[in-house]
């Protein structure tokens, strides 16, 4: 216990609703937290000076200069508070020494019912009535709707969070097709695996992305992936916005291809997500296309926000730090 009275922790990007767990957490463990709500940059990073640790939450990228800094100042445990890896350069934080955890599993239940959730809406095309009600229209056609347990969802991703997404859509009477590179036991069981992509394009009339971003995954949706779909198809994106080409995506609504879209990724959404831009103009060409459409369900990422989720990413990330400290190691340690 004399050990972790001395450690110190500092948490960037720490917004209101995650205060209360980490206050809790501080308490339950007698390691003290400092919590600012700046974004952890190499403008910032000088306020972990005499910390042991950094627990960070961010769409922003960890700049090397960043990287470079935190060795400088002594700091070599950088915990994430989700997911995602990919604004991060892990080799040059290994060549530093740096060791970085994150959190991939803390409510997959949450991305997959809002997936569920934005499907239903574009087939109920809520937008369209909300539209229309604002102008007093409460008519019904000609916004006639489609049943999900007439769909074939073509679920892309069978991690925690596609085979989440996959009950639910069974719940509902869907049909499910699946791919991944990976199969896992249960749903191979199912025989819900398809052979390839293009088995998923072809067939499906919802395609639903549960998969990590790498650099054979980005623009995985292009326009030659496009054109192998079912007109009129819908596609949900939770996972990460580079995995479609926006301007394909914005073609495809065009020609029809596409009869819908739930988004709650960008490829550029840091120039918008999770800020208040008042009356600003929002330069985001691709961005202001798509959420002018009737068809096109904006939200700013905020599949994974639940209260459920927010403190398994609290507790989870401050764990994998205090065990960083302690052992050099970690649960959820990643590795390059």
């Amino acid at each position: 216990m004399e050990v972790l009275a001395k450690m110190k922790i500092i948490g960037y990007g720490i917004r209101q609703d995650e205060r209360q767990f980490v206050e809790q957490w501080s308490s339950q463990n007698g390691i003290g937290v400092k919590m600012t709500a700046e974004l952890l940059t190499a403008e910032t990073v000088d306020q972990a000076s005499g910390y042991d640790g950094i627990v960070a939450f961010q769409q922003l990228a960890y700049s090397d200069e960043l990287l470079e800094k935190m060795d400088q100042l002594g700091i070599h445990n950088l915990s994430l508070r989700n997911v995602g890896v990919d604004n991060i350069n892990l080799e040059k934080a290994t060549s530093l020494g740096i060791k970085v955890t994150n959190v991939p599993v803390y409510s997959p239940e949450a991305i997959a019912e809002f997936t569920v959730t934005q499907l239903m809406q574009l087939l109920r095309r809520s937008k369209e009535y909300a539209r229309k009600f604002s102008n007093h229209d409460f008519r019904w056609a000609p916004q006639i709707s489609k049943e999900l347990n007439q769909q074939t969802v073509g679920v892309i991703g069978t991690g925690h969070i596609g085979r989440s997404a996959i009950k639910i859509f069974q719940g509902f009477g869907a049909k499910v097709i699946a791919y991944d590179a990976f199969h896992n036991k249960e749903i191979e069981s199912q025989g819900l695996y398809v052979d390839s992509l293009s088995d998923i394009y072809k067939q499906a009339t919802v395609i639903t992305l549960h998969i990590p971003l790498f650099p054979e995954t980005e623009h995985m949706l292009d326009r030659e992936a496009f054109n192998q779909m079912n007109d009129g198809v819908f596609i949900i994106n939770a996972a990460r916005g580079p995995l479609i080409d926006e301007s394909a995506l914005i073609e495809a609504l065009d020609s029809g291809k596409v009869g819908g879209a739930a988004l709650d990724v960008m490829e550029d959404e840091t120039k918008v997500f999770n800020q208040d831009l008042g009356k600003q103009e929002i330069n985001y060409p691709a961005f202001n296309n798509l959420f002018e459409r009737d068809n096109v369900l904006i939200s700013p990422h905020t599949a994974f926000y639940t209260d459920v989720a927010v403190k398994n990413m609290v507790n989870i990330s401050l764990n994998n730090n205090k065990q960083l400290f302690e052992t050099g190691t970690a649960d959820n340690l990643v590795e390059k």
